[in-house]
């Protein structure tokens, strides 16, 4: 689904007719993504492996497929193919695998417990998957806006969902709800929504996509506003909306950047 993804990014910032120019930068980077999904993946079974033993008994772990030590070298070997590959595509691209493994990392072995930072993290690397795509074809004029777009809308989405599982999180998490309360925060996320709204008509401002993103992109930041307006009183519906309202922007700029 990544490397899907940043083929998506490939398509938006340079059109169908210039990806064959692009095509070993575009399978080098869908490489790239596939190594580091995988490696952070793996980083996420070894931290998680006391709580998978209850909640995911099947999986490499807590099944006894591999041990613990054994999926650190796996994580480590994914992350260096990872970071060896970027070389081969741009300088760009090698500085973006680097900072999102520091992310990641400080994901893992601390972010994820302190709410908000953790939300941060996660959206740098929903973001990040466009930012790459971006960079491969040398067109981060146009994907800086798809990401800070992704980025916005997941910001908005992970504290929604804070709010949602307030409850549950207690044990083990210090959230932005927790924090400064449920009012507030939902206040946090519905600026984030808005502000992806008032930034979605960049793009064809500047002129970096054509006359076809508008009608998308519009009902896209309709679904955002409504986010934002309904998380209030009903966080788990804002949420699933807010999933929705991504998709129809990436449609939006697929045909922004095809037609």
């Amino acid at each position: 689904m990544g490397a899907v993804g940043v083929l998506l990014a490939v398509i938006v910032c340079v059109g169908l007719d210039g990806l064959s120019d692009y095509v070993a930068e575009t399978a080098l980077s869908m490489v790239v993504v596939v190594f580091f999904t995988a490696a952070g993946n793996s980083l996420n079974d070894y931290y998680d492996r006391e709580t998978d033993k209850r909640a995911h008994p099947e999986r490499p772990i807590p099944s006894g497929k591999l041990t613990p030590h054994e999926v650190v070298y796996a994580s480590l070997a994914l992350f260096t193919a990872a970071l060896i590959a970027s070389v081969a595509v741009t300088i760009w691209s090698v500085a973006i695998v680097v900072t999102s493994i520091l992310v990641i990392l400080a994901y893992e072995m601390w972010l994820k417990a302190e709410g908000f930072v953790g939300n941060l993290a996660i959206s740098w690397l929903t973001g990040a998957l466009f930012l790459f795509g971006g960079a491969a074809v040398g067109r981060l004029d146009l994907a800086w806006i798809l990401a800070a777009l992704a980025f916005l809308a997941t910001l908005g989405r992970e504290i929604t969902k804070d709010i949602q599982d307030m409850e549950g999180d207690r044990a083990s998490r210090r959230t932005l709800p927790m924090k400064i309360g449920e009012k507030r925060a939902g206040y946090v996320a519905a600026a984030s929504f808005v502000a992806a709204v008032a930034l979605s008509p960049l793009p064809y401002i500047q002129d970096l996509l054509s006359q076809w993103y508008l009608p998308a992109v519009v009902v896209a930041d309709g679904i955002f506003i409504y986010c934002s307006w309904i998380l209030f009183w009903d966080p788990e519906r804002s949420q699933k909306f807010a999933k929705l309202a991504m998709a129809v922007a990436l449609v939006a700029f697929l045909l922004g950047g095809v037609l």
